[in-house]
Parts: structure tokens; sequence; C-alpha cells
């Protein structure tokens, strides 16, 4: 049975953390200033207290604050700014053509931003489907974005394999019945982790025992 690979994007597919992630948390920091009225610590408070909360900084400024969601994800993830910052120069699309079977990304940040990335990564042409935040609705680890993007896909979990940075998210996929591939530096790995692999460049030797049907 052919397998399904879903890839997370930021610090999975590429490194996000040095240049990325500052510059969107400043301008969701500068958004919240502007759009609430409010000053410097108290929108870095909301922007935290309502990652936290409801796994999105978006979820809460719409659930509070009646904040227009593609006015806040187009402000915060401008693609001229942000483009410039993300090296291209990789093996990406010369690894990802070694792995077998069918792939998708489901990621947490604006569909154009999804989008917008794996093309620069010269990517795309090797995914079957990408999904930012505005396909599934609820961020990641809530298993509703998880069932939502496999009702899309078509596909069943017990096909996947899920790659990602994140524990919570690798959670989640573990309970729904995935495959799990943890991508860290650290050494020991939590129950719901099948595999550990420090880069992605590990990851077509794991192929063989990551299999589902294995």
């Amino acid at each position: 049975m052919q397998r399904h690979w879903l890839f997370d994007l930021d610090d999975t597919l590429h490194h996000a953390g040095a240049q990325v992630f500052p510059l969107i948390t400043l301008r969701m920091t500068s958004y919240i200033m502007q759009h609430l009225q409010v000053d410097e610590d108290e929108a870095h408070r909301l922007r935290k207290l309502y990652w936290h909360r409801y796994g999105a900084t978006l979820g809460g400024l719409v659930r509070h604050h009646r904040v227009d969601a593609d006015h806040f994800l187009r402000h915060t993830h401008d693609m001229d700014e942000l483009l410039p910052l993300i090296d291209s120069s990789n093996q990406l699309p010369q690894l990802l053509s070694r792995l077998p079977g069918r792939k998708w990304v489901f990621s947490n940040g604006p569909q154009h931003y999804v989008e917008a990335l794996i093309e620069h990564l010269r990517i795309g042409h090797l995914f079957e489907e990408v999904f930012g935040i505005e396909r599934f609705g609820q961020p990641k680890p809530r298993a509703a974005a998880f069932r939502q993007v496999l009702r899309q896909s078509g596909i069943a979990a017990e096909r996947c394999i899920m790659v990602e940075d994140s524990q919570a998210n690798l959670r989640t996929a573990r309970q729904l019945g995935m495959r799990t591939v943890w991508i860290s530096q650290q050494k020991r790995k939590p129950c719901w982790v099948d595999y550990r692999i420090s880069n992605l460049s590990q990851l077509p030797r794991l192929a063989v025992s990551a299999d589902p049907a294995a």
C-alpha cells in the first residue's frame, strides 16, 4: 500500500527560528498595538496568552476582539519582507524526491505564506496539496485540524507519516493513528514519537522502517 507523508513547514522544511519567526513576532505585536490600542507590554502579553490558550495568536484575536483573520495574516506575513530571509540554496528538492509516496504540507501558517515559501524552496511540485490555517480552521495540535486535513486529502491516518518539530503536534498525530517523525537535537524522545532525526537528510534512510505497512 502507498504511504502518505504530512510535513510541517516552519522549522521542519526550513529553519524559521533565526530570522523569520522574530520578524513575524514583531509584526504581530505591532498589529496588536495598533488595532487594539494597547502598549507594547500588553501586546506581548496578549500575543503569548492567545498562542498558549488557542494554539495560535489569531484564535484569541478573532474570538475576543473580532479581528479580521485575513487582514491580520496578510499584514503579519508580508512575503516581500520574509522571502529574502529564507535560504533557498538547499538539497530539499532532491531529498524529498527520493521519498516514495504522496506528500502534503500541513502548517499553522497562512495559506499565502505556505504557498509562497514552498515555491521559494523549489519544492512546490513535489506536494499533492498544501494546507495553511485557513484550510482547516482550528490550529494544530487540535485533533479537529488533523481530521479536516485528512478529510480534504482523502487519506487515512493509519497510512500517514507525520514529520514535525513540535512534540504537541506529533502527540495528536499519534493519537489519531499516524506514525510520527520528530526533528530535534534532543536525545530522548517521548513515547508518542516513533522516530527522532536531527535533520531531514536522515529521512530517506528512515523511509523503509517508517512505512505504516511495516
